[in-house]
């Protein structure tokens, strides 16, 4: 992809943030993009403050409207389906609680030019404000990850922060359409490795404020995370022969290249 035709956008999934939201948004305007906003099927109070950002701000705002709660990876792969017919050529995906340090905007930016068919995906450094369980239950994913693809390819599966090419991953989302929930960061970024696709990673300071609005549920969310490693086991073990393979010339094409 020619770096002449490189059109980012922010795309923010909201779902009552409505608290958040202004101030995150704020800090992403600094960096003169476009930003699509996608209520996720809010209530009254944060879908007027929405509307509100969007019409203050309409020459670089737009507003996606989802008229029920999806989840987060619903809310995602509605608005790469927009941002693909709006003529934009890739998506900067933010977090809306102000989780994400938006100050290193500009190197993912910088880097999805350099590498323009890349996923280019934050690597979280943590600051206090992470709790044991969170960090805990985040390893134990990678790990998950790391059998899935038989391979330590991926640092992190879990951070919101990326940049995505967006006409490549709608085409992969077309015949894998991952997870709706918490479950698709993990799950589109394994589906993206096995077709062969190049990741970058950034390191990016996260940290979790301590009035933040989490919407993971506990049950549901878990179940469902616990299914998509199911899911993506077997779906490893019939890509085998390829990721063995795949393995095999990384590692001994790495050696020859010495």
């Amino acid at each position: 992809m020619s770096n002449r035709l490189f059109r980012p956008a922010v795309l923010i999934p909201v779902y009552n943030h409505e608290h958040a939201i202004a101030a995150t948004l704020m800090d992403v305007l600094e960096y003169k993009l476009d930003v699509l906003l996608v209520d996720d099927g809010s209530t009254e109070q944060c879908r007027h403050v929405l509307a509100s950002l969007a019409d203050k701000y309409k020459d670089r705002v737009s507003l996606l409207i989802l008229n029920q709660n999806g989840g987060k990876g619903h809310a995602v792969k509605s608005g790469l389906n927009v941002l693909e017919t709006k003529g934009y050529t890739h998506a900067l995906q933010v977090d809306a609680d102000g989780q994400h340090n938006l100050t290193d905007i500009p190197q993912f930016i910088m880097e999805g030019k350099k590498a323009a068919s890349a996923l280019i995906a934050g690597y979280p450094v943590y600051d206090s404000s992470i709790s044991k369980g969170r960090l805990y239950g985040r390893y134990l994913t990678h790990v998950w990850v790391w059998i899935n693809t038989l391979s330590f390819t991926i640092k992190d599966s879990m951070c919101g922060f990326r940049l995505y090419p967006i006409l490549q991953f709608n085409r992969l989302l077309e015949t894998a359409p991952c997870g709706n929930r918490m479950d698709f960061d993990p799950e589109v970024i394994v589906r993206w490795l096995w077709v062969g696709g190049a990741i970058k990673h950034i390191p990016t300071q996260v940290n979790y404020p301590s009035d933040g609005v989490s919407h993971f549920l506990l049950y549901k969310d878990n179940a469902l995370i616990s299914w998509m490693h199911t899911r993506l086991f077997f779906g490893m073990l019939r890509r085998l022969p390829t990721l063995i393979r795949r393995q095999l010339r990384q590692t001994f094409g790495g050696q020859h290249g010495k």
